[in-house]
């Protein structure tokens, strides 16, 4: 169905999948209602499965023959949808679309906290501009950064009410609200000078925390991934031959694979992992045999005494790049998997600059191996 044209592929039940000339595709439900013929919008394929859209048919050709209208009973729960129940539901929809785990928890967390007690409980479609403008100004006096953020999320659940036939209007659009603007301050992640990075190392493998988050951690700050990119890496990814690790792009942020060259350290980990790892496709799993927590290592590196957010190491590795080598910029932008250059220069200059890359990488692991002090 992925390749299918504009029109209409029929399925069972009068379920038939309509592509527009956009190429955009939904699910519509042909069905006789009380001698009537009627036509039922499912949802998108994006958001309801094939298996899920087959079952709502069914359900609705079984609601039919009784006598029902399914088209009216659907109608009439919507319109008892609290803020709420619609946030509920909008999240539900939108989890999958999030990659980062702290996005799908702090989208309701946040409506709880500063939403839903001031109208969370009120009818969906009764929701006015005023009523969400006053959540946000209260919600600036707390956390000005969440408040920017609550806006976009309160304008989500009105979306999906909209997509819904609850409401035809989005309360939370800027200029429905004519909040008053704001300065913004930029905060740079928190990150060691890179003469410490070394005794930070030093002292995580010291703890007495789980082998795999210490191994995690150092094998992050070798090849200055990003944490997610680390705590996620699996054993598929990993050419022990070409001595390189491949990101997929479905786990990076700009949405590209992503390669990096380890070196004989980081090497050393993926065998030291694979002896404790129980199995799990995953290099570095938790206790549990999951993903390990972006918490797990922040938690860690501040228990220690070193007041650096995991992102900042980075930040070291870069500082190092530009004050201690004669590495070119581009060389160090392409390890951290940045983009460098315009449009343009980017569509022709495509080489990774791997082999490059690696001899800064081993420069790099060379200088966590020794003893480093504020001197260096």
């Amino acid at each position: 169905m992925k390749s299918a044209g504009p029109g209409k592929y029929g399925d069972s039940n009068g379920l038939f999948l309509f592509v527009k000339e956009s190429g955009a595709k939904s699910w519509v439900q042909r069905i006789v209602i009380r001698g009537r013929r009627r036509d039922i919008g499912l949802g998108g394929v994006d958001l309801v499965s094939l298996a899920a859209a087959r079952e709502i048919a069914l359900d609705n050709r079984r609601a039919a023959r009784a006598g029902l209208d399914p088209i009216a009973e659907k109608q009439k729960a919507r319109a008892i949808l609290t803020f709420e129940q619609a946030a509920a539901a909008a999240h539900k929809e939108l989890e999958p679309t999030w990659k980062n785990e702290r996005d799908r928890k702090a989208f309701l967390s946040t409506l709880k906290t500063y939403v839903f007690p001031r109208f969370g409980a009120r009818s969906v479609a009764d929701v006015t501009s005023s009523d969400v403008r006053q959540a946000i100004l209260a919600a600036r006096q707390i956390a000005p950064e969440v408040a920017r953020k609550l806006t976009f999320r309160i304008s989500a659940v009105f979306k999906w009410a909209i997509a819904e036939g609850l409401r035809t209007d989005n309360p939370a659009r800027a200029e429905a609200l004519a909040l008053p603007k704001i300065e913004r301050t930029t905060e740079h992640r928190k990150a060691l000078p890179y003469s410490d990075v070394a005794h930070c190392v030093d002292r995580v493998k010291e703890s007495d925390a789980w082998a795999a988050t210490k191994l995690a951690f150092e094998f992050l700050v070798l090849t200055t991934v990003r944490s997610g990119e680390a705590r996620g890496a699996s054993k598929s990814e990993i050419d022990r031959q070409a001595k390189e690790w491949t990101i997929p792009a479905k786990r990076m942020k700009m949405k590209r694979a992503h390669r990096v060259p380890l070196c004989a350290r980081a090497l050393e980990i993926l065998d030291e992992a694979a002896k404790i790892n129980g199995g799990s496709d995953l290099i570095f799993p938790s206790l549990r045999g999951k993903t390990l927590s972006d918490m797990t290592l922040s938690k860690l590196v501040k228990e220690l005494g070193y007041d650096a957010d995991i992102h900042g190491f980075r930040t070291s590795f870069r500082t190092w790049v530009q004050e201690k080598t004669d590495f070119p910029r581009e060389v160090a932008e392409t390890a951290l998997a940045h983009g460098v250059g315009d449009a343009v220069e980017r569509a022709y200059a495509r080489s990774d600059l791997f082999d490059k890359r690696r001899e800064m990488m081993e420069a790099w692991a060379k200088f966590l191996g020794r003893k480093n002090d504020k001197k260096q």
